[in-house]
Formats: C-alpha cells, structure tokens, sequence
C-alpha cells in the first residue's frame, strides 16, 4: 500500500530558538493548501512558556470561527447585540501587531439563539454565534455564514463587493445547527456547498460571484470541503450526508465517491494522504479509510480499514503528516479527550495524551501546535515514537472549539470569549 505523501520543502531562515520559512500567511480554515500544514516551520517551545511571548489580548464574544491571517491583518466571525437587542454575526478585522479592530462588518443573521444556548456555558452543550471562518484571496474576504450567504468585502475596508443568497439564488436547504462550512478558495473559484437538486456544489467566480459550475444533489454536513490532487487530477472533496463525494476543481464532474454513514453531524473535513483518503464523525460512527484508484479516466474508492464508533474526530480535523494523523479523537470528552498519534496505514493508536478534548491541531514544519478546548496552547513534535511536549501553557479563557493558526511568526487562536496572539521569540 502506497501511503507516502510529498512533504513541504521550506526555505529555512536558522534563528535562535525558532526556524521559520520566509513570511507566510494562513488564508483559509485549513490553511493556504487545505490540509491544515503552515507555510513556515516552528522548531521550539520555548516562547511559549514565556508570558512575555503575548502580544495582544482582546474580546471576541460567542461562536467557534477560527482566524485567516493575510497582509496585517486577522479576520474572524463573532457575535454582537445590534441596537434591537438582536445577536448578529459580525466579521472583524484586526492588526496582527496590536489586536486593533480596523473595521468590523455586520453580517445578515439575526438571532441564533435557537442553535444551542450560550456558548460560553460551562456544560459544553453547543453554543450560539458563528461556527464558519473568513477566507482571504486577492485583496478580497470571502464570508459564508450561518444561513448560507456568501460575502465577498474589501479586505482592507471590508466593503461589500458582492453577495450571494445559496438559500434564494441555488435554492438551498438549511440544516440543523446551521452552516459551520467555510469557504474554500480554489484558484479563481471560491467553492461552497448547501444548494439544491443539481447545484449542491457551488464554485463562483472570485471577482463577481457567478457561477463557474454547479453540480451535485446532496445534503451538506458542517464538514468544510477540501481541494488535493489525487493521480494527477486536481479536485474537490465534499463530506455529504451520503459520505465523501469527490468532483473535478475545474468542472464540478464527479469522480468518485465513497459511502459512509452519517448520524446527527458530521463536522471533520477529509483528510487526503497522496491516494488515500481518511475521514471520521461522531455520534457512533468512527472513522475509515479508503484508497483512491484510477484506471484510465475512471476513478474509485476501497475501503482499507473501517472502526466503527473508534477514533472520532467530532469536529476536529486532524492533520497527516510521514504516515500518521495526529490531532484530537473522542467524543464529547469536554477538557479531558485525548491528543493522539494514529498510524494511517493500520489505524493503531501510536501514543496517546489525555486533556485536551475537542480542541485542534495544525502542523508547522515538524512540530504541532495544538489548541485544547480549555484555552491550553501547546507545541508537540510531530513523532509517532512518543508524546513529547516543547511547551505549554494557558494563554485564553473560554471555550475554544477554534483552529489556532501561525501566520509570520505569530501565533492566533481563539475562544468564544477573547483572542490572543503570540510572537514567536528568536525570529
């Protein structure tokens, strides 16, 4: 079985206490590549363990959207009480040096309160506020929000460019708890999903909305989708309620498709391994994964190994990196699921370390740094051998169901109470 995945090549800059590629940036949820891997590498914890490593603290009441990073700034989803009284979905733009808002921008949805109570509730039980992240491209800022309008504004100004309705225009259907899906930015196409029969997979034009293509009848999930190249074709990976549906970048053709039971929510995005394809949910399900095939045009999809009700990841998406997953695997287990290593090709659990519930992970040359749901920060090494832990401590309060992001040697992460970011010393 051929699970070899080609690594990053980074241009290395030898600091101190850190080695990072030439400034980068975080432009989407899962990063400028989709599979949630920086553009630059961190080689030390040692900052983290300094209090001096903070830059700026400031609030970002309610939800779960995480930071894109680009050109200064850093743009999230949170909520706010309008003059009504009403909570509304707000994206904000902040300056990465000093946490200052420079513009916010007042979205359509009006009182979400119907999706979970607070969310900054002790018993974890869901939450109000935005669930989807802002993705950046070409001066632009692309919003998908709870009820699935697409925004394109200015990113420096915030400015409205364009809207699209999914819900009026491609006659879209709603689902439970809402959209949590995030845009995803694919060359001149942005790509949602959630439209009707035939145009439940959307990519627009970046400049104007229009549509490029439109296919697919499916029910969306909160699952984000994912763009990779798999045997030379690139495409777009949609995690439906009828299980993983591929389909060409540039036309919307399916290619493949693979079954998988869903149950209440599936959260997680896909992750692809060169030809393998990995994906998990909650509720009793668990995870598998499938090797994706091709014979002359004709592609499919065979099951590997299927655990049933075992290694879910609810919403946290882990990331792949030389044969192995590493992120969090449980269940609501609030402020106690494990951070684990699992090795793909067998699904065994190489190490595992209680306390970080559903938080998330993202990979930064050879090391991790991960988020608990309890507002820990820590940098791990990326190493199937053992758990090893550069550093760690608690840089925010509240409860943190957010992705954290490095962009240029700053650290950003998120709860739905505040938002913090930390410089990395020996840049």
């Amino acid at each position: 079985m051929n699970l070899t995945m080609k690594s990053f090549s980074f241009p290395f800059v030898l600091c101190t206490l850190a080695v990072f590629a030439a400034a980068a940036e975080w432009p989407q949820y899962h990063g400028a590549n989709s599979n949630k891997k920086a553009q630059e590498a961190l080689a030390s914890g040692a900052w983290l363990k300094k209090t001096s490593s903070q830059l700026w603290k400031v609030e970002t009441p309610l939800g779960f959207s995480s930071f894109s990073v680009s050109n200064g700034l850093a743009y999230t989803l949170v909520g706010r009480q309008d003059e009504d009284g009403l909570q509304r979905e707000v994206c904000v733009a902040l300056e990465v040096n000093s946490g200052r808002e420079k513009w916010a921008v007042w979205l359509d949805r009006l009182d979400y309160g119907h999706s979970g109570g607070n969310a900054g509730a002790s018993d974890n039980k869901g939450g109000d506020g935005p669930r989807s992240t802002p993705s950046i491209s070409d001066g632009k800022v692309y919003v998908y929000d709870a009820d699935m309008n697409l925004h394109c504004l200015d990113a420096k100004s915030g400015k409205l460019a364009w809207k699209v309705s999914v819900q009026k225009r491609h006659k879209g259907q709603p689902i439970k708890w809402e959209n949590a899906s995030a845009p995803l930015i694919e060359g001149n196409k942005v790509i949602v999903y959630g439209g009707g029969a035939g145009q439940a997979f959307l990519a627009l034009e970046k400049t104007n909305g229009n549509v490029i293509w439109q296919s697919g009848s499916e029910t969306i999930t909160h699952a984000t989708p994912v763009a990779a190249t798999i045997h030379g074709v690139r495409q777009v990976i949609f995690f439906c309620v009828s299980g993983l549906v591929s389909v060409d970048a540039s036309s919307g053709k399916e290619l493949w498709r693979q079954k998988f039971r869903f149950a209440v929510s599936t959260a997680a995005a896909p992750i692809v391994a060169g030809d393998h394809v990995y994906c998990s949910a909650g509720y009793g399900v668990g995870a598998g994964l499938y090797r994706i095939s091709k014979n002359g045009t004709k592609f499919a999809s065979t099951e590997v190994w299927r655990k049933q009700n075992d290694l879910i990841n609810h919403w946290s998406t882990p990331v792949y990196h030389d044969g192995h997953l590493y992120g969090m695997f449980s269940f609501k287990k609030f402020g106690k699921g494990p951070f684990q290593c699992v090795e793909l090709k067998t699904g065994q659990v190489k190490w595992s370390k209680d306390g970080y519930g559903p938080g998330n992970v993202i990979l930064a040359g050879e090391n991790l740094i991960a988020l608990s749901d309890t507002g820990e920060l820590a940098v791990v090494a990326a190493n199937p051998s053992a758990y090893k832990e550069l550093g760690r401590r608690k840089v925010i309060t509240g409860k943190c169901w957010s992705t954290p992001v490095i962009s240029d040697g700053k650290v950003f992460a998120r709860s739905t109470k505040e938002a913090v970011c930390l410089k990395v010393s020996g840049r």
